[in-house]
């Protein structure tokens, strides 16, 4: 926190730019209203131009009709450009429309901001709570006397043993409306904080792309060395302590266990009259699959870069061989131009010149090439009575039918896989059938894909003389979860 530091930063971190600009309301409060508020993390430019042309008119019509004169997307570009970065302007792959996203310095900012309202309610004892759990957690993790953890445990089964008898004797102990209000606040504020680390943790990996990029333009020295280090910086995102911290997190909230327990005791809080007085955001309900759709974008857009860096090493090793070509092709050249003028002197120096010597013996020897001979084959008339009907029976999946199952599924239960749903109705087309799911889950349903595990899905199928058998495919766990 000294003076050129955060000189420095007034003048170049685009929070600090954003604070500092005229335009700063407009764009705080729009940004916050179209990403951060609904957890949007990508809109298409038309979509995002089309939400602020509309912001725009209903200033106009408060303000000034002179306030914002230029068009929507020039603000949006402005906002993207480099000397601002409050927005990251992209484009996807085999897509000619650009696309935008959030950075994490204008979330930083707009979380500042809604810090500076005034607050009704202020809680410090569930934060004051939090601090000692988390103290007292690192002390326990980190001892390494087994007599002292034994103790402990101890201790803390005699406090759980004297609490369950004093709940038995009818003394059970209830949170107050003050105590109910602090914690739910402190949720709230964790659980938005939790989103913005998401976008965090993205710019962070491409920022790490990019340098291995930089690394892979200017490298001079052999590609082994190259692939190593790239290849062991690509291992050390995973098994940094951003990267452990990350599977961690993701590893339970796959967790369907997990998942239910979260739905269940939002629902039983949310419906306390202490926190419906507190007026939560309606997301609050569902803020869990907000960390699933978050966490899984942030997974899919690793394995982008990875794919990515691929292709652009491959690209590299092109050109590298088109140099190569380019090489061969002018010594070819200057060998020919010495043709004609033989220079004078010594014009080659060869060292250990010596005869190749092959053996007659050790020469293969010349197998003839086989012709197949139809001259003496004779046509045999086929079979005109053949049935060709079977041509025309074409099979169509029923969506609708498939479509109810999944609904019918995810009413007793707030997430089902693919695979307990053919367990529930088999399979009875197949290939199809399942490639069906697929189409649904993508089109139709809100499905999260763990890539991290892999299910089999098995159906029966018909062989070509008419016996059962068994089939299976394999692919990524696919988990269809319901909306409200």
């Amino acid at each position: 926190m000294d003076y050129a530091t955060l000189e420095s930063l007034r003048t170049h971190h685009p929070a600090w730019r954003l604070l500092r600009s005229d335009h700063g309301p407009l764009v705080a409060s729009f940004l916050h209203r179209v990403f951060v508020a609904p957890n949007v993390r990508i809109i298409a430019a038309a979509d995002l131009a089309e939400a602020l042309e509309d912001e725009l008119f209903a200033l106009r019509r408060r303000l000034d009709d002179d306030a914002f004169p230029r068009p929507a997307l020039h603000y949006l570009n402005e906002w993207a450009s480099p000397e601002k970065g409050w927005l990251r302007k992209f484009y996807r792959q085999d897509d000619d429309e650009p696309q935008f996203d959030l950075t994490p310095s204008t979330e930083k900012a707009i979380a500042w901001l809604a810090t500076l309202v005034e607050r009704g309610f202020v809680g410090t004892e569930s934060r004051l709570l939090t601090l000692f759990e988390l103290l007292k957690q690192m002390s326990e993790g980190s001892e390494t006397d087994p007599a002292k953890r034994v103790a402990e445990l101890r201790k803390r089964r005699d406090e759980l043993d004297a609490e369950i008898a004093q709940i038995l004797g009818g003394d059970v102990p209830l949170l107050d409306d003050t105590a109910l209000k602090d914690r739910f606040q402190q949720f709230a504020q964790l659980s938005r904080e939790l989103l913005a680390d998401f976008r965090e943790v993205e710019h962070n990996f491409r920022l790490l792309d990019r340098r291995v990029r930089e690394r892979i333009a200017l490298w001079e020295g052999a590609k082994g060395a190259l692939l190593e280090q790239i290849m062991g910086e690509r291992d050390a995102i995973s098994d940094s302590d951003q990267g452990r911290s990350f599977r961690a997190f993701w590893g339970f909230l796959m967790s369907t266990s997990r998942q239910e327990e979260l739905t269940r005791m939002l629902d039983h809080v949310l419906a306390l009259a202490p926190v419906m007085e507190l007026k939560p955001d309606i997301r609050t309900r569902r803020v869990h699959y907000d960390w699933l759709e978050a966490g899984e974008h942030t997974q899919r857009m690793v394995a982008q870069l990875s794919q990515q860096l691929r292709r652009f090493l491959d690209d590299q090793v092109w050109l590298e061989n088109r140099r190569i070509m380019d090489i061969l092709r002018g010594v070819e050249a200057k060998a020919l131009g010495a043709r004609e003028h033989p220079p004078a002197g010594n014009f080659m120096d060869m060292a250990d010149v010596a005869a190749r010597i092959e053996l007659p013996m050790e020469r293969p020897l010349h197998t003839l090439t086989l012709k197949s001979d139809f001259a003496g084959v004779s046509v045999q008339v086929g079979d005109d009575d053949l049935d060709v009907s079977a041509l025309y029976n074409e099979r169509m999946v029923d969506l609708a039918r498939l479509a109810a199952h999944i609904h019918q599924a995810l009413q007793a239960r707030s997430q089902i896989t693919l695979c307990e749903l053919t367990r529930l109705q088999p399979l009875q087309q197949g290939l199809a059938e399942l490639v069906a799911y697929l189409h649904l889950g993508s089109e139709t349903f809100t499905t999260v894909v763990d890539d991290s595990q892999n299910e089999p899905i098995v159906w029966t199928a018909t062989s070509s003389d008419g016996h059962p058998v068994q089939k299976q495919a394999r692919l990524a766990r696919v988990i269809f979860v319901r909306q409200g």
